[in-house]
């Protein structure tokens, strides 16, 4: 008869277990982690998959370096940044937002307060991110909260 209770459900304790991203991938594929948590640098492993995304576009190196420079410092800032969203975002905690809607604010307020790009350019890029990719009240959501975040932060 099989075990009944707690301990029928019960699994191995886990270890965490830090890693360059090169090992655990040859970790994950060879299912040597199976009772192991990898937990990677967030800059590291934002550059890992920035790295393996942009292999498979066609983009000037300009705008490469443009981006990896934003993606990591969203990786390195994304804290803080929530933070600042969270400040603006009325009635939202930003781990309840929609997953486009949260990163391509992120992005954006990194860029206004870390870049000089114009506000206006910041602001219309991220509608567009939301319109492309976020449900149908995502443009209006991100265009609202990124107005409040650069009225404080700079002036457009």
């Amino acid at each position: 008869m099989p075990p009944t209770g707690p301990a029928a459900h019960s699994r191995p304790a886990r270890r965490l277990v830090r890693a360059e991203p090169e090992v655990a991938e040859e970790q994950a594929v060879e299912g040597d982690v199976e009772d192991d948590v990898v937990v990677l640098d967030p800059a590291v492993a934002s550059a890992t998959a920035f790295d393996r995304v942009t292999e498979h576009f066609s983009v000037p190196r300009s705008a490469i370096a443009f981006a990896r420079e934003l993606v990591a410092g969203v990786a390195a800032r994304a804290v803080e940044l929530d933070e600042i969203v969270g400040q603006h975002a009325r009635n939202w905690r930003v781990s309840r937002m929609a997953a486009v809607d949260r990163n391509v604010l992120r992005l954006a307020v990194f860029e206004l307060r870390d870049t000089e790009t114009p506000v206006a350019v910041v602001i219309d890029e991220a509608v567009d991110l939301a319109r492309r990719f976020g449900s149908d009240t995502s443009p209006s959501f991100v265009n609202g909260i990124l107005d409040a975040v650069a009225r404080e932060v700079r002036v457009a």
